[in-house]
């Protein structure tokens, strides 16, 4: 399964999440979208969380209706997405968006980009500061939230334990090239970060001239990353231990 094919079905599924979203007619309720903008609510964890898990969900199951091969062929294809999206710029941003970002974080903040599709993991990879044009962000601003969804890791895992009755094997690999050194500064520097990052900033600095942010205490322990660590998954089958796996 390549990109294109894995993201078509990503594509399916937040078609499918959308049109679950929309009320029945005098219903009384807005209706739903399946954009970029799209929000859910009622789980821990904040906006956007809970419809990217109902996403990754639906994937899982889309996944469960391939052959066994394309299901490991999948779980090898959001990896390569993983290792895309490991880029120091888009960990400043994370960082910011949540109010720290631990590796393990920022790979739950990757597997929520992906939640939202091609176009958006693209033009985000690419331009992380577009991030403070997606309403999930905006609202994050507002919340102290955070945007992550771990359950994206685990969607081929959970598609090959329903299709197989058995678990994925140990096929996949990963490997993340070294970050960008000119990126190694304290993700904490605002002014630094308001350069770099102009838009995020804006939307989460300008409202507090005294540099102080009222999530500091619950990202307590949350760090940065030093620019230029490799890590090495290759051969390990490793994934996160809720899907089976060691980290």
């Amino acid at each position: 399964m390549d990109k294109t094919e894995f993201w078509d079905l990503v594509g399916r599924a937040r078609a499918d999440v959308a049109a679950r979203a929309v009320p029945a007619p005098g219903s009384g309720s807005g209706a739903g979208s399946g954009g970029s903008g799209s929000q859910g609510t009622g789980e821990r964890g904040g906006a956007g969380r809970a419809e990217t898990r109902a996403v990754a969900d639906r994937l899982a199951e889309l996944l469960a209706e391939q052959p066994a091969e394309r299901i490991s062929a999948a779980q090898q294809t959001l990896w390569d997405l993983m290792a895309e999206s490991y880029r120091a710029p888009l960990w400043a941003a994370a960082y910011t968006v949540n109010g720290g970002c631990s590796d393990d974080g920022f790979d739950y903040f990757r597997a929520w980009l992906i939640g939202q599709g091609r176009e958006v993991f693209e033009r985000v990879v690419a331009d992380p500061d577009a991030l403070a044009g997606l309403d999930p962000v905006r609202e994050v601003a507002r919340s102290w939230d955070e945007l992550e969804c771990e359950r994206v890791l685990g969607v081929a895992w959970d598609a090959h334990r329903a299709a197989t009755g058995e678990e994925l094997p140990p096929t996949w690999s990963v490997r993340y090239a070294p970050l960008d050194p000119d990126w190694s500064f304290d993700f904490d520097d605002e002014r630094e970060i308001a350069r770099r990052l102009p838009a995020l900033a804006a939307l989460f600095f300008d409202d507090k001239p005294d540099g102080t942010d009222e999530r500091d205490e619950a990202a307590e322990g949350d760090g940065g990353t030093e620019a230029g660590r490799t890590e090495d998954r290759a051969g390990t089958g490793a994934a996160p231990e809720e899907y089976g796996g060691a980290r």
